[in-house]
């Protein structure tokens, strides 16, 4: 209730999140510290039985620590929280003295104002905040310092600006992104604090209050922007400096490249081929299908769940499908890529049926609904159930999120991957831009026509299907049969 009435959304949920290890890439000038300062003043205020604890401050900075402190204390006097003013400490240590700041409680707890060294936390227990991480002299043996505390129930809250794309602290977001680390992760831009109420309540607490109006709120992030120049994607809005060019490079490709998967092409036997009648285009498809990929889909193995990726093309670009095994020391491996060229709507949805049908536990799907996308989304939506298939309506979050998993599974080697050219180029295509890796207008042509990473994307959707509907297993019963039992005595 407390948080309700003083918090803007964003900070709420920040609040709200109980996990050992939460990270925070945000925007500056949208409250956070201030936001943590009421959470540490309420956690110290709490008795041990009610899981109180010390917070320990860490920054790279003397004046945001004594801030941070004075806002606890600030928060405790407005919940009349007992707790002493704001205190300067000297710790003796082997090397040298350490000054620290401190603002006690009366349940026994401290909120602690410490400097961004890793010895700082020796020996103690709590709660640890690492503000500004990316700007801290030590991010990785701080975070190693501060884990060693989660041993005993504390926990970890690392947030910050950016401070470029090689910086620590975007690499720990990036691994998160990619899986490779469990941690709870939140992202608020300047435009993301504004939506949930930043500006109203700046205008709420001025002093004296002043009326809010989308014309005001539009002139105070302009100007924002205009302050921050050249450094505003990095300061409000999330984007780390420095980053552009390749997403993934050809040797980091090419090591998961292997012969031994196919890369087949349906081209239409005729340029009239979406005029033909519909059984006998049908005819012409499904002995296509028996000759090509009958073989190839037999030999999958009936005990490994099977994904399958799609991204969608019609006249201009290709239509790509690709199915791959999870094997048992979980990796993803295709049986072959398949690329439709000038393929008609009704001939991709019986070709995409016929490899789902044929694939032993399919276990889901993850397939291109935008544009016309969306009618073969949501066909097999209505054939497969939502539980096995995913409609994504590829945006920059979907490219944010998923992005970074792609790219871990390439350099982990497990994605297995056609060795042709064709696959080589669409991959490398992907490009980073203001942060994100994405697919570009860029197109490039082969011997069959043009292409515009379409397999990239497909591989991506292979990603997202094996993340997002991984979880899910479709179970059969297979019990006693129920036929001569006798239920006298069970009603």
């Amino acid at each position: 209730m407390k948080a309700a009435k003083v918090l803007i959304p964003y900070q709420r949920k920040w609040v709200a999140d109980t996990s050992r290890v939460r990270v925070w890439e945000k925007s500056r000038r949208i409250g956070a510290s201030y936001c943590l300062a009421f959470e540490a003043a309420m956690e110290a205020a709490k008795s041990k039985d009610a899981g109180g604890q010390d917070t320990f401050y860490l920054s790279y900075n003397k004046e945001m620590t004594q801030t941070f402190i004075r806002d606890c204390a600030y928060w405790a006097k407005v919940f009349n929280l007992v707790a002493s003013e704001l205190e300067e400490v000297v710790l003796k240590d082997e090397d040298r003295d350490i000054t620290v700041y401190r603002i006690r409680f009366a349940s026994g707890f401290s909120v602690w104002g410490l400097p961004s060294e890793p010895r700082s936390l020796r020996s103690k227990q709590g709660r640890v905040i690492i503000d500004e991480a990316a700007f801290v002299d030590d991010l990785p043996e701080l975070m190693k310092a501060a884990f060693a505390l989660l041993m005993w129930g504390g926990s970890v809250s690392i947030l910050s600006t950016h401070n470029g794309e090689e910086n620590p602290f975007n690499e720990l977001v990036k691994e998160i992104r990619a899986g490779v680390r469990k941690y709870s992760l939140h992202r608020t831009t300047l435009d993301d604090a504004i939506a949930d109420g930043l500006y109203k309540t700046i205008c709420k607490r001025a002093s004296p209050p002043r009326p809010w109006s989308k014309e005001a709120e539009d002139e105070w992030r302009a100007a924002l922007i205009a302050d921050y120049g050249d450094g505003a994607d990095e300061e409000l809005f999330c984007i780390p400096n420095r980053s552009s060019g390749a997403f993934l490079t050809t040797p980091m490709i090419e090591a998961c490249m292997t012969e031994s998967i196919p890369l087949l092409t349906w081209t239409p036997p005729s340029p009239d081929f979406v005029d033909w009648p519909k059984e006998v285009a049908a005819t012409y498809t499904k002995g296509w299908v028996q000759e090509h990929l009958a073989p190839l889909l037999a030999k999958l193995p009936g005990d490994c769940a099977h994904f399958v990726g799609e991204d969608f093309g019609r006249s201009g670009d290709l239509s790509v499908f690709v199915a791959a095994t999870e094997t048992r020391d979980l990796r993803l491996v295709p049986p072959f890529v398949l690329e439709l060229r000038n393929c008609p709507h009704r001939t991709q949805k019986q070709i995409l049926f016929a490899v789902l049908d044929a694939l032993p536990r399919f276990s889901g799907i993850s397939l291109d609904a935008r544009g016309n996308g969306s009618a073969l989304a949501e066909a097999a939506r209505q054939e497969y159930g939502p539980e096995l298939v995913r409609e994504v309506m590829i945006s920059e979050a979907w490219y944010r999120e998923t992005m970074p998993k792609l790219k871990a599974r390439i350099e982990d080697k497990t994605l297995a991957l056609p060795k042709r050219a064709e696959i080589l180029s669409d991959l490398r295509l992907l490009r980073v831009v203001k942060g994100v890796a994405r697919m570009p207008e860029q197109r490039t042509t082969d011997k069959t026509g043009s292409r515009h990473g379409d397999s990239a994307i497909a591989f991506a959707m292979l990603v997202d299907a094996r993340e997002k509907l991984g979880s899910v297993e479709r179970w059969e019963y297979a019990g006693i049969a129920m036929t001569g039992m006798d239920w006298r005595g069970w009603e």
